[in-house]
């Protein structure tokens, strides 16, 4: 909902429009205009209609208000970046510890929340939430995704998860064989390296905007301002030169696999 306030306010602002022009120009009040932009008040339907038309948007601000109501199973927290993720039209992955969530099978989501304080159905509704965003792989116009992931990550595991890590890998290969889809993996050999600052992810949108989203153990958070985007895209970027070649990659993964078969 945090990104959606965001979009309001910087169409508004960029429409020229102070908070009582466009209460004026809707018929709402300017401190009911920016009570919803603080996220005082939640936001009303026919509210979000007229904002909508009168600052040209298209549709696009239902749209995500929308999808942000039908995500009700997502976590709280973490709906901003599922319409974030839908929009963009690249992201780029960094992974230090996991399969990022767009290539990961059921089994190994469910793993990846193991230990954590969640009821079965919490875990249940994680995972639902999980295995529906995999849909922006194949829409019509689905996002570039450039993923580069540790080596560890393809190789951490017990004698128990073996078939889960074979599942995994097939996934990930399939995946890799998509148009979209660009895999690269950090070898072992390389030592110390920035990953090491843990994971995160880059979404270039539509409107020429890049917005990042950072973990740590405590929180998730994203992140849009240009100190902060330049700092992930640097790092992105030496990350990325450590990274094994496309195919030098696949075919580490290949050999991995038949490890865990």
């Amino acid at each position: 909902m945090e990104f959606l306030l965001r979009e309001m306010k910087r169409r508004r602002v960029a429409a020229g429009l102070t908070q009582t022009a466009l209460g004026e120009r809707i018929h709402f009040s300017d401190t009911y205009v920016s009570a919803v932009e603080t996220g005082a008040k939640p936001i009303k339907a026919d509210y979000l209609r007229a904002v909508d038309d009168e600052l040209g948007a298209g549709g696009l601000l239902v749209e995500m208000w929308e999808e942000l109501v039908r995500d009700g199973t997502a976590p709280v927290w973490f709906r901003d970046w599922l319409e974030i993720e839908r929009r963009a039209i690249a992201l780029r992955w960094f992974g230090p510890a996991y399969v990022p969530g767009l290539l990961q099978t059921e089994t190994y989501a469910r793993a990846t929340l193991a230990g954590e304080r969640l009821t079965p159905d919490e875990v249940d509704q994680l995972v639902a939430a999980r295995l529906e965003r995999q849909s922006i792989l194949t829409k019509e116009r689905p996002p570039l995704i450039t993923a580069v992931l540790d080596q560890a990550v393809i190789e951490r595991g017990a004698e128990e998860a073996a078939s889960m890590m074979s599942e995994q890998l097939a996934r990930i290969l399939t995946c890799a064989q998509m148009p979209n889809v660009q895999l690269q993996v950090v070898p072992t050999g390389v030592g110390m390296y920035p990953g090491y600052g843990g994971p995160f992810i880059l979404a270039d949108l539509p409107d020429n905007r890049r917005v990042g989203h950072a973990d740590n153990q405590l929180a998730a958070r994203i992140v849009d301002g240009a100190d902060e985007i330049a700092t992930l895209a640097g790092r992105w970027e030496r990350i990325k030169g450590y990274a094994l070649p496309v195919d030098q990659s696949l075919e580490l993964i290949k050999k991995v696999a038949t490890s865990w078969t």
